[in-house]
């Protein structure tokens, strides 16, 4: 009877931090998606030989619709990306042609840096994608987090299995291992510098780093951010590349 009692008590409690595990994904989507965004920001892409930073200008809305243009360097000024829903476009001013990345062509670098077009692509919201389980506490990155093991529950997911961290206060992530399905580690994301804006929290610093290749990845490094401001409906357009 004592044994039976054992199991049953675990079996609730399994069950309880796996709902547990939901719920924090729930809030992290709560709290790092909105209606939608306005952005400036700089990437910078760490060479073997020199250093390359692009600013860019980005809008979104929800967690399906983008749209972003460069405005510096001169070489790049003028560089426009559209995602709408699972599809994406990119207009060159140098050829004057718009291009669909699609397929293989997906997992290509964005301008040398350690973020492919595939990363770009997944947006969708954590609690749709992934199954998860609390782990256990630590600190990372001088934040005190909850540690989630995260398992892909849809076929057409960029990265099968996650390991991540995320504040206890604001649920913010802080660092993000992203693994293929035979659980090799492909990247390493790491955020800091969590700011307040209007009622959510973001971190204005993401480092990307591609685990197979050498170098200290690509940052990420958010200049201006409003959120849940108005974006007319003809930025996402793809008539819009080309203006």
């Amino acid at each position: 009877m004592k044994k039976i009692i054992t199991i049953v008590l675990l079996y609730i409690s399994s069950l309880s931090l796996a709902q547990d595990a939901q719920s924090i994904l729930k809030k992290i989507d709560q709290n790092m998606y909105s209606e939608t965004k306005i952005s400036t920001s700089k990437m910078i892409v760490y060479g073997k030989r020199k250093t390359k930073e692009i600013v860019s200008k980005g809008y979104t809305r929800g967690t399906s619709d983008s749209f972003s243009e460069y405005l510096s360097p001169a070489r790049e000024k003028g560089t426009k990306m559209l995602k709408l829903e699972d599809k994406l476009w990119i207009y060159s001013p140098s050829s004057d042609r718009t291009i669909q990345i699609s397929g293989h062509m997906l997992r290509q670098s964005v301008n040398g840096s350690d973020m492919s077009y595939e990363d770009m692509m997944q947006e969708r919201k954590l609690v749709d994608t992934y199954k998860a389980t609390l782990v256990g506490e630590e600190e990372m990155n001088g934040e005190q987090c909850l540690v989630l093991d995260l398992e892909a529950k849809v076929a057409d997911i960029t990265y099968y299995k996650m390991k991540m961290w995320v504040t206890k206060d604001h649920y913010v992530p802080m660092r993000q291992d992203l693994f293929a399905k035979s659980g090799q580690m492909l990247k390493q994301m790491n955020m800091s510098d969590i700011r307040k804006v209007g009622d959510r929290y973001f971190p204005f610093k993401m480092n990307y780093k591609d685990v197979l290749k050498d170098g200290k990845g690509t940052d990420f490094i958010i200049m201006d951010l409003q959120d849940n401001v108005p974006i007319p409906d003809h930025v996402f357009n793809k008539s819009n590349l080309k203006k």
